[in-house]
This record gives structure tokens, C-alpha cells and sequence, in this order.
């Protein structure tokens, strides 16, 4: 082995969380870098070193080695080079590289060729270390006193462009180095240092948000469009075959644009061998007329598209990831989610972009259909290669489709397989309209050891139905009408404001589930880090809609639902920021209601984190649900059972609270990564009673 290259992919991260998995042209980060690493002609082995299983899972199905990065080599402060030569230790055995590159998934347009080139460089005696940079003229100042000076020019003398020395930034997306002179030297710069400059469009480090919109909006354009390798094709209708508009005469008859090239597109599929399917959410003659032409199967009149897209790859025996879907519309997230390669129209809503493997050139009902049919046809043998605009730079295939339940953040945690569990004290209303209560209440979740407390927030004059307004209730202030009572439970914005101050104060998340629009607009003022879907919200399609476009963390409560009901909403909810909570809305829940193995069900079909949301007595249930991979539990907690108040009596108190925690990190510890192995309290007893015979 000549070359090494080492890719540095820790699962902590300040500006993006979880910023290795995120998705850029509809792969991971890691799994970009991976990919032009394994592109690369002169690199022969690909390395990530990373402390995160879903990252080593998604990097190992690209094609890369995993080195374990122990917890000192993964805080924020650690080097990139740290990492590198612990990967380089661990892999002693297997012989010492020549050239070691750096790679970092930061940059999510490395181009091979401009790998290969830099390396060879190296191999070459050119240079012991040669970096990545855009060549710059730029004008640089910094802040001198009360004013700011030149640091790169004499601001008295301006030169044109052309006539000064040509400067370099740094991109950051790749190092190459001399392995001998990083062990040497622990750093990545020594010796003779060169330069291998990269497109200004393949620059943009991701280090914030911000940033990765950027990348996402640049990944259509400078991606170069490549083969497509699947079985088989399924579009939606309107906005794929058509370009979303509709015309309708006097009668109410309505009529569609569509391109005649899509046809062609559809008969040369079929001829390859490739399945193709038209789905689509209305029902509408149009559509049956349009399919019917092509001469392709429809299913149209679906609430949840890709439950149907799920079934009909069942029945035809289908890999999904070998499967195309191309939509425009957030209805299309969930069947973007279940295929091996999401594609998108150009102008498609912008979380259906962020979630496209392939954003095509061609607009609906202007060719995009004929445009991914070549681009399928290209991957059969034989077949035609893909045309594009442009030519640019290359980032090949991933090995795998897409990492399966990825962990979400929220707040300063990540909740998800391999994480801690997250532990949410529900409040609710527990706290009787008393911010006093609500701060005990905080105090008590903070000081067991819960990451959260979660609140509810109502407009009561939207949730309490006109027939209970006026019926009286006898309430610990008194006889009053249902809708005064529930005004004098709910918090306003100063209650709200007092409670987010003091969360922060004991480090603590806070959030809520609001029960209708105006509800979420308020937590949205609140700056809240999350936003959970109580299980009586799960049909409020309208309700669903509006945290969807909150681009918030969700938490979906699946209480007293049908899958078919689930399915809906993960279809307008998207799984890209999706925790689900198994739960049963009994309360209190009898242990043989409690059917803890939907923790697993909801796992598999939703490829989300799925945890438990309990509301039974005692402490067992919520515990098991963590053996099952329960990945965040929530429970009503309460100061005392016997205060007045509907979820008193199946909350719990402060030491059941403190307990189940204590429980939960204990079980954490017990479950252990599942290799088989002996432990070093098993060596003494080992040798005195192990015999051993033949």
C-alpha cells in the first residue's frame, strides 16, 4: 500500500449537528468524501476514523475501512492530524503507506482527478505536502486600531487584477503529506509545501447551516450527472409529467402540457427490462388517460403514496435500493425516503431537493421524465451515455443507498441508535398554572438527570369543543366553566419566557406539543428546540403541515393510531428530523396494553429513531422499552400523585423519576456493543476452572 488516505469523521459537531451525515445531493457527507476518495486512481485504501456508528455504517458501506476514534481523539478540540495518526498506528500491521491524505468531509465537492494530482505530486518528489486551495486575487484587511489596514496590499496603491501575483486560500477538503514527515513532525505542513488549486465552486467548507443550504443548492450544479442503476422507475404525476399547471375550460374540464419525449423515454424502459409505475395522490382522469397512453401502470387516490410505493415493491420483488422515484412535492418525501435513488425536478419544494440523490436538469413536463429514463438507460448495457449542460466534477455512486435511522439532534444532543438515551420529563400541565410548580418540576428533571421537560401549549378557544365551554368544573380555585378553567392552566408568552431562562440556567431542554396552529407559531417565538406531535395530533393534518414547515426537530407520539394513520403523517412530517415514540394512550397503561415490540415495528418501517412514551406505574415497562432499543423515553413526572390534576395519578414523583434514570444508564452500560469477547474479570476464574481437552 502506497497511499493511504485517512477521512477524520467525528459524530460531534458545534455549527451542524451531526453535520457528517448530512446529506448533500442525497448522500452523507462522509459518504461524498468516501466516494472521491475510492474514485481516486492513486489512492489504495480508504480509511474513516470515527467514534459514531452510524457514520462508520454509512462509511463502510461506501467502501472505507473503519478505525474506532477512541473519546480523547473526538472532542472539539481535537486535531485532524491526532486522528490520522491514530489511524496510522492502529493499521501498523498491515504496512507502512508512502503518502497518507488527509481528506475532510467539510468539503462536499472533492473532485478525484484533483486527488490524483496532488498525490502524484508527492510520489513525485515535487513536494512532501501538497494542499487543496482556490487561487485568489482578493483584497484582505484586518482591524488596525480605530480603523482597519492592508494585510495582503498597500491600500494607497490599488493594482488592476491581472497585474498582481496570483495568492491561495486553503479549502480544507484535502492534505497530502509524506507519511514519514507527519510522524515526524505531528503536523500536516513540513518540508517542501505545494499547491493544488481546485475550482472556486468546489470551496464552500460546510461549518454552518448556512453552509450546507449553500452546498445543497451548488450539489445540482456541480455534480456531474453519471449513470443510474436500478430496476426500476416510478414518477409522480403533476409537477414530474407536467409542469403543475392545470387548464380547465367552462365545463370543468381539465387539461395538461406534457413533452411527447417522456413517451419514448417510458417505451425504451420497458424494453431494457425496467419496471416503471405512475403514482399519484389525486384521482384523475387526466392521469388514467396520460398512463394509459404510455402504456404504464397507475395508482392514483392515495393519502400515503409511499405506502403504496412500499407494497407494490413487495409484490414485484424489489430491492428499493435499486429503485428510482422521482417527485417535486412534499408528499413525495416518504416514497424519497424509501428508494435507493430520490430524484427531483428543478423548482421542487426545497426539503425535496435536500433530499434528492439527482436533481435533474429538465423541468416537469419538459423532458425531466426522458432525462431520467436516459440516465437509466445509460447504466444497462449498451446503453447511450447521459447528456448534461455541463461537464463537472465527479462524485461517484455510493455503495449503499442511505443510513438508516441516522440520529437527530436536538438541542445539545443527538437522539438515536449509539447515543444516550434522551429522557424527557413530561410537565404537561402538571404544573396547575403555577410557575413556581413548573420550576420544582424543572429542578426535579434536571437534578435526575433528564436532557429535557416538555410542556403542553393550547389556544383553548381552538381545542375545547363548543359543547364543553360552558360546563362547569369544580377546581382547586373554585366552580368555574370548562373554558376558564382550561385559560387558567395555560402559560403565556411571560410564564414561557421565565421557564426557557431557567431551563437554560440548569441546562436543560425544554419544548412543548402544541395542539393547534397558533400554538406552534407561539413556541416558534420561543425559539423552542424541538416540537413533539401529541398522539391526539397525529390526523390534525393541518397542524402536521405547519410543524413540517418549522424545519424543526419532531418527536411524533403514535398513541391510539393505525399504521395507516402513521403513515399519513410521516408523509407530510418527513423522516429527515423524525424521532417516533411508541406509546399507548391508556392511562394509567396496564402492562398487557403496553405491546412494547411496535418499538421494533415502528423502527423498521419508518427507518427513524423510535423511542417510548410510557404512562404507566412503575418504573418496568419504560426500562424494557430500553432493551429494545427504545432510543428516548418520556414520562409525566409530578411533585405528588395525589395533587389535583387529570395526570397526577399516572405521572412520577421525584425519586421514581431519579431512579428510572439511574435504571436507564444502568441498562445502557449492561447491553454493551454486542461482541463476543472475554472480559478481564473473567481471566482469573478462567484459568482456575476452564478445562481444556482434545
Amino acid at each position: 500500500m502506497r497511499v493511504l488516505a485517512v477521512v477524520p469523521a467525528r459524530g460531534g459537531s458545534v455549527g451542524v449537528p451531526l453535520k457528517n451525515l448530512a446529506k448533500v445531493g442525497g448522500l452523507p457527507l462522509v459518504t461524498r468524501a468516501v466516494n472521491a476518495c475510492v474514485a481516486a486512481g492513486l489512492v489504495d485504501e480508504v480509511v474513516v476514523s470515527t467514534d459514531h456508528a452510524g457514520i462508520a455504517e454509512a462509511a463502510a458501506a461506501a467502501g472505507a475501512r473503519i478505525v474506532d476514534r477512541p473519546a480523547g481523539l473526538s472532542g472539539a478540540t481535537a486535531s485532524s492530524e491526532s486522528a490520522v495518526l491514530h489511524a496510522l498506528h492502529q493499521l501498523a500491521g498491515t504496512g507502512e503507506p508512502e503518502v497518507v491524505v488527509l481528506v475532510q468531509c467539510t468539503s462536499a465537492f472533492i473532485d478525484p482527478a484533483d486527488l490524483d494530482a496532488a498525490v502524484a505530486k508527492v510520489l513525485a518528489g515535487e513536494a512532501d505536502v501538497v494542499f487543496s486551495a482556490v487561487e485568489t486575487h482578493e483584497f484582505v484587511w484586518n482591524q488596525a486600531g480605530a480603523g482597519v489596514g492592508g494585510v495582503n496590499h498597500d491600500p494607497a496603491h490599488r493594482p488592476r487584477r491581472q497585474d498582481r501575483a496570483p495568492e491561495y486560500r486553503e479549502t480544507g477538503a484535502f492534505y497530502v503529506m509524506r507519511a514519514a514527515g507527519l510522524r515526524e513532525h505531528g503536523h500536516r505542513f513540513f518540508g517542501a509545501v505545494a499547491v493544488q488549486t481546485v475550482p472556486a465552486g468546489h470551496a464552500v467548507e460546510v461549518d454552518t447551516p448556512g453552509d450546507l443550504e449553500i452546498v445543497r443548492a451548488l450539489a445540482p450544479v456541480v455534480d456531474r450527472p453519471g449513470p443510474i442503476d436500478v430496476d426500476a422507475v416510478i414518477t409522480d404525476f403533476d409537477g414530474v409529467h407536467t409542469d403543475d399547471h392545470v387548464y380547465v375550460d367552462q365545463e370543468g374540464r381539465e387539461a395538461v402540457a406534457v413533452s411527447r419525449s417522456d413517451g419514448l423515454g417510458f417505451d425504451l424502459l420497458k424494453r431494457a427490462g425496467v419496471k416503471v409505475l405512475v403514482l399519484s395522490t389525486e384521482r384523475n382522469p387526466v392521469v388514467t388517460a396520460r398512463a394509459r397512453k404510455l402504456g404504464v401502470p397507475v395508482l392514483q387516490g392515495l393519502s400515503a403514496k409511499h405506502t403504496a410505493l412500499r407494497d407494490w415493491l413487495s409484490i414485484e420483488g424489489l430491492d428499493p435500493a435499486r429503485v428510482a422515484y422521482v417527485g417535486n412535492d412534499v408528499n413525495d418525501l416518504g416514497c424519497l425516503d424509501l428508494v435507493g435513488w430520490p430524484v427531483a425536478t428543478p423548482g421542487a419544494h426545497p426539503r425535496v431537493l435536500a433530499a434528492a440523490r439527482v436533481v435533474l436538469t429538465r423541468a416537469g413536463g419538459d423532458g425531466a421524465v426522458r432525462e431520467l429514463c436516459d440516465r437509466v438507460l445509460a447504466a444497462r448495457p449498451g446503453g447511450p451515455a447521459p447528456t448534461a449542460p455541463a461537464v463537472r466534477a465527479a462524485v461517484p455512486a455510493p455503495r449503499t443507498p442511505r443510513v438508516q435511522a441516522a440520529p437527530v439532534g436536538i438541542g445539545g444532543s443527538l437522539v438515536g441508535p449509539g447515543q444516550p438515551v434522551y429522557v424527557i420529563g413530561e410537565i404537561g400541565i402538571n404544573h396547575n398554572g403555577d410557575l413556581d410548580i413548573a420550576r420544582r418540576l424543572i429542578d426535579v428533571a434536571a437534578d435526575a438527570g433528564c436532557q429535557a421537560v416538555k410542556f403542553q401549549k393550547r389556544t383553548p378557544e381552538i381545542c375545547v369543543p363548543v359543547e364543553q365551554r360552558d360546563l362547569i368544573r369544580q377546581t382547586p380555585w373554585g366552580e368555574m366553566t370548562y373554558l376558564e378553567y382550561k385559560h387558567r392552566v395555560e402559560f403565556g408568552a411571560a410564564e414561557y419566557a421565565e421557564i426557557g431562562r431557567y431551563c437554560a440556567e440548569r441546562g436543560i431542554d425544554w419544548f412543548a406539543s402544541p395542539w393547534d396552529v397558533p400554538s406552534v407559531d407561539f413556541l416558534e417565538d420561543m425559539d423552542v428546540v424541538a416540537h413533539k406531535v401529541a398522539s391526539a395530533s397525529v390526523t390534525d393534518l393541518e397542524l402536521l403541515r405547519r410543524l413540517a414547515d418549522t424545519g424543526k426537530p419532531l418527536i411524533l407520539s403514535t398513541g391510539m393510531s393505525t399504521l395507516e394513520e402513521i403513515d399519513t403523517a410521516v408523509e407530510i412530517l418527513g423522516t429527515s428530523k423524525l424521532v417516533m415514540m411508541h406509546a399507548t394512550s391508556t392511562y394509567p397503561l396496564p402492562p398487557e396494553e403496553a405491546n412494547l415490540r411496535a418499538i421494533v415495528t415502528l423502527r423498521e418501517r419508518y427507518g427513524v429513531p423510535v423511542g417510548y412514551s410510557g404512562h404507566e406505574r412503575g418504573l418496568q415497562i419504560s426500562l424494557a422499552a430500553v432493551t429494545l432499543g427504545a432510543v428516548t423515553v418520556e414520562r409525566h413526572i409530578t411533585l405528588d400523585r395525589t395533587m389535583w390534576g387529570s395526570d397526577h395519578a399516572a405521572s412520577l414523583e421525584p425519586s421514581g423519576l431519579e431512579h428510572l434514570v439511574r435504571d436507564i444508564r444502568i441498562i445502557e452500560t449492561a447491553l454493551g456493543d454486542g461482541v463476543k469477547r472475554v472480559f478481564p474479570g473473567e481471566e482469573a476464574p478462567k484459568s482456575r476452572l476452564r478445562r481444556v481437552t482434545v
